[in-house]
């Protein structure tokens, strides 16, 4: 398995990778942001993207976008192909992709919003912590992006302040020097989405 940073000679992958990406949003019934293959190729001709390949197989995939003039990073668009699924390549491509992201923007902050809990384990892991939407980017070009989500009715019925997703943060300026002192555990991640859940589904019934 080869997890490399994405350029122009795996551009043939990108409608594969958003098709990883729709069907998972289907078989976890999750609001996932759609993506085009124009875009993902973008994010690899920038050189802002990884790659996961078992030899000529895809296996994974995840990018970087830039919002608030490169202050805020996203690392978006993580997926594993469900035949790769199990292996802890999830967490090897996160880390690869966080990696690229403090070494191309190593003054920003890098944020996510996600409902999965295993990307919030790993995002924990890496340093990040849960924190409001109002301390992620106001760049409307990033929200605008949830128009596809499925849930984007819970983002605009608050007026933006929060959803059935959970913002995390990860701030250089404010990097511990112990993170496994900091690593919030799954249950309370788990804990945070039955109650988001339970409270905007039910306003929805």
């Amino acid at each position: 398995m080869q997890i490399v940073v994405a350029t122009i000679s795996h551009t043939p992958y990108a409608q594969i990778i958003c098709d990883t990406i729709a069907e998972s949003s289907k078989v976890r019934g999750t609001g996932i942001a759609r993506r085009t293959p124009e875009y993902v190729i973008s994010k690899m001709e920038a050189g802002n993207a990884v790659i996961a390949l078992e030899g000529d197989v895809f296996a994974g995939f995840c990018y970087i976008e830039a919002w608030g003039h490169e202050k805020f990073i996203a690392n978006s668009g993580l997926i594993v192909h469900p035949d790769f699924r199990g292996q802890g390549l999830a967490k090897k491509i996160k880390g690869e992709i966080f990696t690229l992201s403090r070494k191309r923007y190593p003054e920003a902050k890098i944020f996510g919003i996600t409902t999965g809990l295993a990307v919030m384990k790993i995002n924990s892991d890496l340093g990040y912590k849960p924190v409001t939407f109002s301390e992620l980017t106001t760049d409307e070009s990033f929200w605008k992006g949830c128009q596809t989500c499925k849930n984007f009715d819970v983002l605009t019925r608050t007026e933006q302040k929060m959803c059935l997703c959970t913002g995390m943060l990860y701030d250089p300026s404010k990097e511990s020097k112990s993170t496994e002192k900091n690593t919030v555990k799954a249950p309370v991640f788990n804990r945070l989405k039955q109650i988001k859940e339970k409270l905007f589904l039910k306003k929805n019934k």
